[in-house]
């Protein structure tokens, strides 16, 4: 079946240019002033396909995802040098943390350098502080530290960021700092990401588990990290409390996957 996340529909396909989203966060929709599927986040690397009603037909490069954005979200697109790595920052109008903010940014934000002073670089945005952003090319190695980042931050839908956030948003927020390629939604994420495992394997750390419709990433052998709207938030919960709650709504585990 083509799954239409991934696939362009020809008939709004207009041509082919790269952009970036320029604003802290926007909407991917399914249609122009639809509703949400996913989100893009500030220097997001997109591809323009086609234009409609305000909106950009783009497809985001991080993981293929298909939809549209308000036209005025995207600007030309610049080479990153860095990324935000704490779970939320600000630009500033000057390298001062008193003077005005100009943009929120959130975790995984991409930021092209255009100078820099002791404490913070300069960006298109504005002036960003050195404590909350990496290098673009420094990865981490432990997706379970990256989910931890974003221990209370509340569940979303189809959200990506430190503002708000869901289960496949966690897993590849976390996967995507660890240099993971990883997909926008949970089926797909237990299609592609890691090795199968049988269902009475004991679980370690960065294990992901999978329910219908959800996804947990395992911290430890008995709890797991995940973005749930039982607790609205994302939130440590025990293995066992998890297996017996989900199924109770949801069902069994359908997938064990290790990274």
């Amino acid at each position: 079946m083509t799954d239409r996340r991934t696939t362009p529909n020809p008939a709004w396909v207009d041509s082919s240019a790269p952009a970036q989203v320029g604003v802290t966060l926007t909407d991917l929709l399914d249609a122009p002033n639809g509703t949400r599927d996913r989100q893009l986040i500030y220097g997001d690397p997109i591809t323009v396909l086609g234009a409609r009603e305000g909106h950009s037909y783009v497809r985001s490069d991080k993981d293929g995802y298909i939809g549209f954005v308000p036209t005025s979200a995207l600007i030309n697109p610049t080479q990153p040098t860095h990324r935000i790595i704490a779970r939320a920052s600000h630009a500033y109008a000057q390298a001062d943390m008193k003077s005005p903010d100009r943009l929120p940014l959130t975790f995984g934000s991409r930021l092209t350098a255009l100078s820099e002073t002791p404490r913070f670089i300069e960006t298109a945005a504005g002036f960003v502080p050195k404590q909350h952003i990496a290098p673009e090319d420094q990865h981490h190695n432990d997706p379970a530290t990256i989910a931890e980042i974003f221990l209370g931050t509340p569940y979303l839908w189809g959200g990506n960021s430190g503002t708000g956030i869901d289960c496949s948003g966690l897993i590849q927020a976390a996967c995507l700092a660890c240099n993971i390629a990883c997909d926008g939604d949970s089926d797909q994420q237990a299609r592609n990401l890691g090795t199968a495992l049988p269902d009475d394997t004991p679980p370690r750390r960065n294990d992901l588990l999978f329910w219908k419709g959800h996804v947990a990433l395992v911290y430890d052998s008995e709890t797991l990290i995940h973005a749930n709207a039982h607790h609205m938030a994302t939130s440590f919960e025990p293995i066992s409390n998890a297996l017996n709650r989900i199924a109770q709504s949801d069902g069994l585990l359908t997938a064990h996957r290790r990274l």
